[in-house]
């Protein structure tokens, strides 16, 4: 039987796992892998200018395709700038599997040309790291690797493979077969009959309860339980709270959508929040953005956590009753106990909090095109719009324009709105709306990103255009760090230090790059410049200069519960 080398059973290895696709930048010590990429055409390789958006875009393909991402990088300052797409990858639970070269393994340990150790680097962002120390194991590691990268929470997973490795031949006949070792996240709360005693009791509560809420996050998502999670409240007319990550989870049209929660939620979700007397969570992690202070979070409410991970449960507060399990075993379970139940009393209540600023009754007026110079959200707005009229992929950056998406966005296709909501990484739209629309050619992406996070990552344009995706870019330029400068303006009297933010002409910069290009700064230009960039069949650039200190609220400052909520502007003296 013909010996191979490592680098071709990694190929191989990748081919069996059903990748197609593979973000990556080549190096040193990564360079056997590629020699034998060359003879792998069935495995599309993308080559991005910068590892970090390497990582981004693998991230946006697993969670545009719910299949796992793969990205590649050299060793030493190639695989430590993929440390912050990992990070993020991980705090939002995506699948990722990162494949590194590593010096040889003599050189390790001698402080060699670009060596790093990187499995130690990042041990806290990835589920598993595995040092592959002979060819052989190669197919049983990477099987493992993708394994654990889908089970249980998703998350990634690290492969480093010595350079000495990628070129030894080694006999197929002494290829180690799979077998996995390595536990995942998935726990289970038990017995099937300890489970069901758990339901049981999630039901008693909820028949029992006067004022409950769904609080609903990204594990619906991974789940697949976004039709189960309808028929719920449909069935118990429940008020529905969705996540950042969740948006997608639940129709915003939805008369039973509440919107987002937490510290740029709406006045509703806050609100019923805070006066439930039962929390029934989702798949979500009750962070710090999305509860605010954890001792005054729905201080009468029970609170039930259903999350397939145990390290999430009770992280950062107590949990009444926790259902550690897969989300769509658990509302299997229940959904056949729940009442059909009559809530008008609830909504009444609900009701009140309706004001004329909440962004959901706002989405569902009769919009009207103003005249003069350009807003920040209105301009979200008409972008949003867009989104939700073509059933587009939604993706957007970390700042105000993030949380105005968040507010604006109408009905979306579950898996179709994708952003760093853990990490907060500036600079991840671009790259993984790359990564969504490579994945998803059948339909539109559109990248939402503010004028810093875009100059953060702009260098994947030349991909972009490289690779022929047909992505619409808005850049939100405002001229500033906004979010940054929104609390300056808040809690620091006004003293915007080093927030203003310069950047290129963005229309020359499409032209340097042959991108397409529109500039607004009107209003009355808005509709007319967005409907021509959308018909353009390739990546198009759509510049929004918008007005500089505009400001995202409500706004639940840190430290503080949700009822204390930041609705205007804080007045100055003078």
């Amino acid at each position: 039987m013909a010996s191979i080398t490592g680098a071709d059973l990694a190929c191989r290895a990748l081919s069996r796992e059903g990748v197609e696709v593979l973000f990556g930048h080549p190096g040193g010590t990564i360079l056997p892998f590629y020699d034998a990429l060359y003879n792998h055409s069935t495995l599309r390789h993308v080559l991005c200018r910068h590892e970090q958006g390497a990582a981004h875009a693998a991230d946006g393909y697993a969670r545009a395709t719910g299949r796992t991402g793969v990205c590649v990088a050299t060793s030493g300052p190639g695989a430590t700038n993929l440390v912050t797409g990992l990070a993020a990858a991980f705090m939002d639970s995506v699948p990722v599997v990162a494949v590194t070269g590593q010096v040889p393994r003599p050189a390790m340990g001698t402080f060699a040309f670009q060596e790093t150790d990187i499995l130690g680097v990042t041990i806290p962002v990835t589920k598993h790291g595995f040092l592959v120390e002979e060819a052989s194991d190669i197919p049983a590691v990477f099987a493992e690797a993708f394994r654990l990268a889908a089970s249980g929470r998703p998350g990634p997973v690290l492969v480093d493979i010595p350079k000495d490795v990628q070129a030894s031949l080694v006999n197929e006949k002494t290829i180690s077969s799979f077998a996995s070792s390595h536990p995942d996240f998935q726990e289970t709360a038990g017995s099937n009959q300890e489970m069901a005693a758990l339901i049981q009791e999630v039901a008693k509560l909820l028949e029992a309860a006067e004022r409950p809420v769904l609080l609903v996050g990204r594990g619906v998502i991974l789940s697949g339980t976004a039709s189960k999670l309808r028929y719920l409240a449909e069935r118990n007319d429940l008020p529905v709270i969705t996540s950042l990550l969740g948006l997608d989870a639940f129709p915003a049209s939805d008369s039973r959508a509440l919107g987002m929660p937490g510290m740029h939620g709406t006045e509703r979700a806050n609100y019923s929040l805070q006066d439930a007397d039962l929390v029934l969570g989702l798949g979500i992690r009750f962070d710090d953005r999305v509860i605010g202070r954890p001792d005054r979070f729905a201080p009468n409410a029970r609170i039930v956590h259903f999350d397939i991970d145990a390290t999430a449960v009770e992280r950062t507060m107590r949990a009444d009753i926790a259902v550690v399990a897969d989300l769509s075993e658990s509302l299997k379970m229940l959904l056949p106990l729940v009442p059909k139940a009559d809530r008008t009393a609830w909504w009444e209540r609900i009701r009140e909090w309706n004001r004329e600023a909440d962004p959901i009754l706002e989405r569902r007026s009769a919009g009207f095109r103003r005249m003069g110079p350009l807003g920040a959200r209105e301009a979200i707005r008409a972008v949003a719009r867009k989104i939700t009229q073509s059933q587009a992929i939604a993706v957007s950056d970390v700042g105000q324009h993030q949380m105005w998406l968040a507010q604006e966005l109408g009905d979306m296709v579950p898996g179709s709105h994708l952003t760093s909501g853990g990490l907060g990484a500036m600079g991840y739209a671009l790259p993984a709306g790359l990564g969504a629309a490579i994945g998803r050619p059948e339909r539109p992406v559109w990248v939402v990103i503010g004028d810093g996070g875009f100059q953060m990552t702009l260098q994947e344009l030349a991909t972009i255009v490289q690779e022929d995706v047909p992505l619409r870019i808005a850049v939100i330029d405002n001229g500033y760090l906004g979010m940054v400068r929104q609390w300056q303006e808040r809690f620091y009297e006004r003293r915007y230090s080093e927030t203003r933010i310069s950047g290129p002409d963005l229309v020359t910069l499409g032209k340097a790059y042959g991108i397409p290009t529109w500039r607004i700064d009107r209003s009355e230009q808005l509709d007319s410049a967005l409907g021509l960039a959308a018909n353009e069949e390739g990546p198009v650039l759509i510049w929004l200069q918008v007005r500089q200190e505009e400001n995202v609220y409500p706004m639940v400052p840190s430290g503080a519960a949700l009822d204390e909520m930041v609705t205007k502007p804080k007045r100055v003296p003078g």
